[in-house]
């Protein structure tokens, strides 16, 4: 059977080319739908490299204002009304809202009132980041406005098995699994570059520890400095370097605890994935992850991957065969598993094999597919319910004319 084509709106306050795990997913779904014949509209606050007069019909640039403590990122903000008068006069069969910031908000509000089915995603674990920094009473309440958010969805979609055990603890109603996939063509071990790791003063048979992601208090990269004098301390005899590619706010503050590291900064595209295979040991000690795309990344490009047991490292790394895992929050387990990955050349070089043979599976067609039919599904349920809406019986008294047989 045919798919139907659908007019798709996706809501988020961010999108490529910003570098963050929600932008990279969210332009790989909107490329694969459209690749399948659907029509998608993206909204989202207007970044710095957009045009004044850069809206199209399949975009709307909204106004956007800073979000604190992520220089580059911002929140978004639209009015209702300007989403309802867009959305009547072409009307969306189906909303996916990425992000529940104001923006996200308006867009429910707007759907709602039009009818439309909508599909949400929990793409960040902000209650989590906001415990990392020590706002307790701030983390109870996003927990309690994202639930009565995703509530409102006709689904909530969640890329990892460990994300949606939690959220069920938490009360979240309609959650739906949808991992993540990555692009093994772009992340591939035959982008290793010699000329790269020189200029890292590594040698052939040295080993580049690598870190990949944004430089936040949210990470616990507090970790990257034990881990690396463990590895040191336990093999003298091997050259070791800490490359770090990213950027955010604790740059500054890693590079004074760290002054032997390599501090690449942001990169894109190619030469990301030339930073990634240039690597052999890829260290993840983040605990608040939704999911981890730099964790297939890294092991689609050929590298043993350290990370504690949850999100994409629980999904995907089998220990001991694809990777090494320790329990979350159990970082001496963390710093022994990344040590055992060294013991023998033999054990770092079948681990990194293994790795690249299961990422290179993990392709982003079998997860587009899967959106699209968690999308066709809310179209269907809503279509549903306005047809039973319309054949409701009508409220007649009791002893009319219309009453009789």
């Amino acid at each position: 059977m045919n798919t139907p084509a659908l007019r798709i709106t996706l809501v988020s306050e961010t999108f490529p080319p910003e570098i963050n795990g929600v932008a990279n997913t969210l332009g790989r779904l909107s490329e694969g739908l459209r690749q399948r014949g659907h029509r998608v509209e993206v909204v989202r606050p207007r970044q710095a490299n957009d045009l004044p007069a850069a809206d199209d019909q399949d975009v709307l640039l909204c106004r956007g204002w800073a979000l604190p403590g992520y220089p580059g990122l911002q929140w978004g903000e639209v009015s209702m009304h300007k989403l309802l008068r867009r959305w009547r006069r072409q009307r969306p069969d189906v909303l996916y809202i990425a992000t529940e910031g104001p923006l996200g908000l308006s867009a429910l509000r707007a759907a709602r009132r039009l009818g439309v089915a909508v599909v949400s995603g929990f793409h960040t674990n902000f209650p989590q980041y906001s415990g990392q920094y020590g706002l307790g009473l701030l983390a109870r309440l996003l927990t309690h406005y994202l639930r009565w958010f995703h509530r409102r969805t006709a689904a909530t979609l969640v890329p990892s098995a460990s994300q949606r055990l939690e959220l069920e603890r938490r009360g979240f109603e309609r959650l739906a699994l949808m991992a993540r996939g990555v692009d093994a063509g772009l992340f591939n071990p035959a982008r290793r570059n010699q000329a790269l790791r020189d200029s890292w003063g590594l040698a052939t048979d040295d080993i580049a520890v690598l870190h990949v992601g944004r430089l936040a208090a949210e990470k616990n990269l507090a970790l990257l400095h034990p881990c690396l004098q463990a590895l040191q301390q336990r093999y003298p005899q091997r050259r070791l370097r800490l490359i770090v590619v990213g950027d955010g706010p604790q740059r500054a503050t890693l590079e004074q605890q760290m002054p032997d590291a390599v501090f690449c900064g942001a990169q894109r595209g190619e030469a990301l994935a030339e930073h990634y295979a240039s690597g052999d040991l890829f260290l993840f000690p983040s605990l608040t992850e939704t999911f981890g795309n730099v964790v297939l990344e890294a092991m689609a490009s050929g590298l043993a991957v350290v990370a504690f047991d949850e999100a994409a490292a629980a999904q995907h790394i089998r220990p001991g065969h694809t990777g090494a895992l320790a329990m979350p929050g159990d970082q001496a387990a963390f710093i022994d598993a990344a040590c055992w990955l060294l013991e023998e050349g033999e054990t770092l070089r079948r681990v990194r094999l293994n790795a690249r043979q299961h990422a290179s599976r993990q392709g982003w067609p079998a997860i587009v597919e899967e959106f699209e039919h968690h999308l066709i599904a809310a179209t269907q349920s809503a279509g549903s319910r306005q047809a039973n809406s319309d054949a409701a019986p009508v409220n007649i008294k009791p002893g009319s004319p219309s009453t009789r047989v």
